[in-house]
């Protein structure tokens, strides 16, 4: 299951999803994101699953990819989907049992909400998978610029996202190690209760936040020895420019977003 996280993880390439400004990513995924969650009919859900689609295509990044992600939230997506079945008020769908408690309504609810859950999750993940941290990192911070004007400390708060999302491969990684360390030495994580199951994670839980708190000073301390002190002053080395590529891509993405809203608007 550890091994089906991919949050973080980059691969490189050179599609044209890849040479986008990151700020254009970011942009991008804020407008699929509104469109996503305006979209109220087959033709809305359509038109973002298309755009997706297209994304994918261009990104060259394998499905495979994208869907071994959503393996470790598949227990959030089922139990929405079971929440909305039994829990929204409507016609029931038949008058057996178990099924007079779930509707047509609950039914609707229950599949546009897994196609937002899974949508939603392979869209920001084809962002972090074409995207390197320093990438996001200038991105996101060229985008936040406005706030420094009010002093808000912009740079670092971007760095750490930028550190948070790199270092999670690594900590996965970690943790597969020390289980298979652990149950090396007789122990078991898969037998008994859930109170059992999770006395049994103290074995993982110490030495992985005392390797974390490791890897954070190394990581401080070679900062410090880069004379790291801060966003101010600092300049980039790679300049960040918009390219006519880029402005068609955010048109395309407002316009889909204005669309889906529009389209909502008349009942569409």
């Amino acid at each position: 299951m550890l091994k089906d996280i991919t949050l973080g993880q980059f691969f490189p390439g050179n599609t044209i999803v890849h040479r986008l400004d990151p700020r254009t990513k970011l942009l991008a995924v804020v407008f699929y994101i509104v469109a996503l969650f305006c979209a109220d009919s087959v033709l809305t859900y359509a038109m973002v699953a298309a755009v997706l689609a297209t994304c994918i295509v261009a990104s060259k990044v394998r499905l495979k990819a994208l869907t071994k992600g959503l393996k470790p939230i598949l227990i959030i997506v089922i139990f929405t989907a079971v929440m909305n079945l039994f829990f929204t008020k409507g016609e029931s769908v038949c008058d057996v049992w178990l099924l007079r408690h779930i509707t047509w309504e609950g039914v609707v609810a229950a599949v546009k909400m897994i196609l937002r859950i899974l949508m939603l999750i392979m869209g920001t993940f084809l962002m972090t998978y074409t995207t390197s941290p320093i990438a996001l990192t200038d991105g996101l911070e060229s985008l936040l610029g406005f706030l420094k004007k009010i002093k808000a400390p912009v740079h670092e708060l971007s760095m750490m996202m930028s550190i948070a999302l790199r270092f999670i491969p690594t900590l996965i990684e970690e943790t597969d190690k020390i289980m298979s360390a652990q149950k090396a030495r007789g122990a078991d994580f898969e037998s008994g209760n859930i109170f059992k199951r999770a006395k049994a994670l103290v074995p993982i839980l110490v030495p992985l936040f005392i390797s974390a708190f490791r890897r954070a000073d190394e990581l401080a301390t070679a900062m410090e020895c880069r004379c790291y002190h801060g966003g101010e002053g600092r300049t980039a080395l790679h300049v960040l420019r918009y390219k006519t590529a880029d402005w068609l891509v955010l048109s395309g993405f407002a316009v889909l977003a204005v669309g889906v809203i529009v389209l909502g608007r008349f009942g569409l």
